[in-house]
């Protein structure tokens, strides 16, 4: 049987593979959660430094820029990756599997990283644009608001941009196309805490008691209806209760009960009305079996809105490089992506790249089966470097 054509990519940037590769593996190997990227982050400014780049450190903790200045040109763009694993114990059986136990990369930043440091090799050697480049090195992508943290910290003062970019791979998806969708392409993402109060007492004798379970399981199934009776038909809302805790022992009717739900929308009127119907659900249904209900509602990660001059920039550059063939069709995606706080203060777009179908993708993101894809890697390092030298055309 013929061995599988590689994927596209320019060919002095697909000379370096086998290193960009290694380095992937070693991040992989090495994982590192939320605000402890300390090594992958030393590691990304030594190369950055070695290829050229001025290296800024610290922003949102371990976050790391590099910036290139070639010619006279004003323009300034940003390229963003991130680098944050996740608290979970893989079991991909991969030679380059995570070596430190309840912890690994899950989502793929580690290929996200070596491809937007394979890009940045590649435009420091080369230098064939005009203006100001940074790349961005996020931490803290999973939950933590790293992009948020690394703007209250000053970057877009520090590092201004006309545009920032952002990329992520994605399992079931042909590896090495490309997919972006204009406008809302991600959901907010929002965690809301119920507790619902009540009078614990014996089980024998719940009359002597006010039972928080019972009024906290009405409240789970009155949340049911917020989507299909408030949210318009059209529109996109997500009400998922992902946690019930109670007591624990059978005889004993606990004092309180905790509902812990995600929320997701694609608009923010509706993310509006999902925060104020889950707070009066919650408070009517525990009256009505004589408890009390508090809800702690933590907005966390807003819609992810690709701007449309971007969004065609970014299809185009992909259309002139790989003709029509290297774009897919795509819907937006009901999770979550802490880059869309970037994309709220810098007109931008961010981008999926294919990590293949089946055996090839392997498992989806947030598995402990995951990989990401090597073979993508060089694709999705052309695509950077194809975006810049395009964005930042010299005269």
């Amino acid at each position: 049987m013929n061995a599988p054509l590689p994927l596209p990519a320019l060919d002095e940037v697909r000379a370096h593979e086998a290193e960009m590769i290694a380095i992937r593996h070693r991040i992989h190997e090495n994982p590192e959660l939320a605000y402890q990227e300390n090594a992958t982050a030393d590691l990304v400014a030594e190369c950055l430094q070695r290829w050229g780049y001025e290296v800024h450190r610290g922003l949102g903790v371990t976050g790391v820029v590099g910036t290139l200045k070639v010619g006279t040109g004003t323009r300034r763009i940003g390229l963003r990756a991130d680098m944050d694993a996740l608290p979970i114990k893989e079991d991909s059986g991969k030679p380059w599997a995570s070596k430190v136990f309840g912890k690994m990369h899950a989502c793929g930043h580690d290929g996200h990283t070596a491809m937007l440091l394979s890009a940045a090799r590649h435009l420091a050697a080369t230098q064939r644009f005009d203006g100001i480049l940074h790349v961005v090195f996020q931490p803290a992508e999973e939950g933590q608001g790293g992009a948020r943290q690394m703007l209250e910290d000053g970057f877009l003062d520090l590092f201004p941009c006309e545009a920032m970019f952002g990329m992520h791979n994605a399992p079931g998806l042909p590896a090495g196309k490309f997919a972006a969708v204009p406008g809302f392409a991600l959901a907010s993402s929002d965690t809301a805490i119920i507790k619902v109060r009540g009078r614990g007492g014996h089980g024998a004798m719940p009359q002597h008691s006010t039972d928080c379970v019972v009024a906290a399981s009405s409240v789970v199934m009155a949340l049911q209806t917020i989507v299909s009776r408030n949210v318009p038909p059209l529109q996109v809302g997500i009400v998922t209760v992902g946690a019930f805790l109670a007591g624990d022992a059978p005889n004993v009717i606990p004092g309180e009960a905790e509902l812990r739900l995600t929320v997701r929308a694609f608009h923010p009127d509706v993310r509006d009305l999902l925060q104020r119907r889950i707070t009066e659900i919650a408070q009517a249904q525990a009256a009505v079996h004589g408890c009390t209900a508090e809800v702690d509602y933590q907005r966390r990660y807003p819609m992810l809105h690709n701007h449309p001059k971007e969004t065609a920039f970014c299809t185009q550059v992909v259309r002139d490089w790989l003709g029509e063939d290297g774009l897919l069709p795509t819907e937006p995606v009901t999770g979550s992506e802490d880059f869309a706080f970037f994309l709220e203060k810098v007109p931008g777009c961010y981008v999926f790249i294919g990590n293949g179908v089946g055996a090839e993708g392997g498992c989806m993101v947030h598995n402990p089966g995951y990989d990401f894809n090597d073979a993508c890697l060089s694709t999705g390092a052309s695509y950077w470097v194809k975006l810049a030298e395009t964005y930042l055309k010299s005269a």
